[in-house]
């Protein structure tokens, strides 16, 4: 079949790598796309968010499904989009409806879920510019840290975690009334602050039955020791040592489930992928946060160690039957480290030519801010490689991935050393 895949990152290039071994694809596209993309698949320079421009692609192109990367494809729409056209209505889009996209973008939309199905999530309330001053009164109310939450999406970075009162409150007041993220800040979310270790759980439906994928734990920091400024990930491990059968039970019981039949309760349709962030306290799993796709770089370590057929899981998640397919796991560990561009999260250049990706060896390397120039391939964004490895154990594949990078560079080439030394 021929299929359209939405995205430029490395997420895309990951599900890109393993579509493509599938007997079932027979052509793949990619919009955008990147340098990694375009080795394997066809890139096509649409934004995945110009739905006119898709749909007189995929009608010219006959293209059979569109799996969706990115989250802003979702939360504006392009599953229903697709639904109510009758031009397009008979080709699947693996991704959530808009109402369903609405656990990603409106961070009050998935704590009131989540309260609602009774999932457990930190005690929370929300606040706009006119209760901008009850927001300052209701932080005097919490222990520190703070945590301010824009509720609308800010690609990963509009999440502050603050010490300071009077720090918090004038922050409130920058998100509130200066729109310091945008319209994305146009409401926030306070939330109490939970101390414990982060585990990123993804979770596979046709809107009714559900896989539980390989879990990850994902690095957000740009410096060593988890400090500096929150990024869109450095880095990432899968499966995380310490979720034991016993764990991951709880999270299945206490959290997919729920979530799942709460779709179904509230009637969201909902045919994709859901990326819970979890925080394990004392044990006991709490959900931080819903995403509705993949992670990224969390999904260059989860989709390689997924042995099925992709195409035909997805197959199966269009036509509601992904309890009649098997998921068979890779039982390696996977590490994933992200190479940057220096000054990433802030600024940072483009068009540096990248060096000693024809030397790489056991090891695969997922392009994220690549593209392709007069037969180069130089940096086009803030992460630019993921470099992932497999071992017996965490520590083997990360060994190879440092290995590997050692062979990589590009001009201010930056990258995290202790990826995965907080678990040993």
């Amino acid at each position: 079949m021929t299929i359209l895949l939405l995205g430029s990152g490395g997420r895309e290039h990951a599900l890109a790598y393993k579509l493509v071994q599938s007997s079932k694809c027979s052509s793949l596209y990619v919009a955008p796309g990147n340098a990694g993309t375009l080795a394997i698949a066809k890139n096509i320079a649409i934004n995945p968010t110009d739905f006119e421009a898709l749909k007189k692609f995929v009608i010219q192109e006959k293209v059979e499904m569109v799996i969706v990367g990115p989250e802003d494809p979702l939360v504006l729409g392009i599953f229903d989009f697709f639904k109510k056209n009758s031009e397009l209505n008979h080709i699947p889009v693996i991704g959530p409806s808009k109402m369903g996209a609405q656990l990603e973008g409106s961070k009050e939309f998935a704590k009131e879920f989540l309260v609602r199905h009774n999932i457990p999530t930190a005690a929370y309330d929300s606040f706009t510019s006119e209760t901008v001053e009850k927001g300052c009164l209701f932080l005097e109310t919490l222990q520190p840290p703070y945590v301010l939450k824009a509720d609308g999406l800010a690609a990963g970075k509009g999440v502050l975690i603050l010490h300071d009162l009077e720090e918090a409150q004038r922050e409130l007041r920058n998100m509130l009334i200066h729109a310091k993220f945008g319209t994305a800040s146009s409401k926030v979310v306070i939330e109490e602050f939970l101390d414990g270790i982060e585990l990123s759980c993804f979770v596979l439906t046709d809107g009714k039955n559900y896989k539980v994928l390989p879990t990850a734990k994902d690095y957000k920091r740009i410096g060593e020791g988890d400090t500096g400024l929150n990024t869109g990930g450095m880095g990432a491990v899968s499966p995380v040592p310490f979720a034991d059968a016993t764990l991951l039970e709880k999270i299945e019981t206490r959290i997919v489930k729920p979530t799942v039949q709460g779709l179904q309760k509230d009637t969201i349709e909902y045919k994709g992928f859901i990326f819970i962030g979890l925080i394990i306290v004392k044990g006991e799993p709490i959900v931080i946060e819903y995403n509705v796709r993949m992670g990224d770089p969390e999904t260059e370590v989860v989709i390689p160690r997924i042995q099925s057929d992709l195409v035909e899981l997805f197959q199966a998640v269009a036509n509601e039957k992904l309890n009649e397919v098997s998921l068979e796991i890779d039982n390696r560990s996977a590490t994933t480290v992200m190479l940057v561009s220096g000054g990433y999260p802030e600024e940072y250049e483009k068009g540096k030519e990248i060096f000693g990706l024809d030397k790489i060896e056991d090891s695969l390397v997922f392009h994220a801010g690549t593209k392709s120039e007069n037969g180069k391939v130089v940096t086009n964004g803030g992460r630019v490689l993921a470099i992932t490895s497999f071992g017996n154990d965490f520590q083997e594949a990360i060994k190879k991935s440092y290995q590997n990078i050692d062979k990589l560079h590009f001009d201010k080439m930056y990258f995290r050393k202790d990826i995965g030394l907080d678990l040993l």
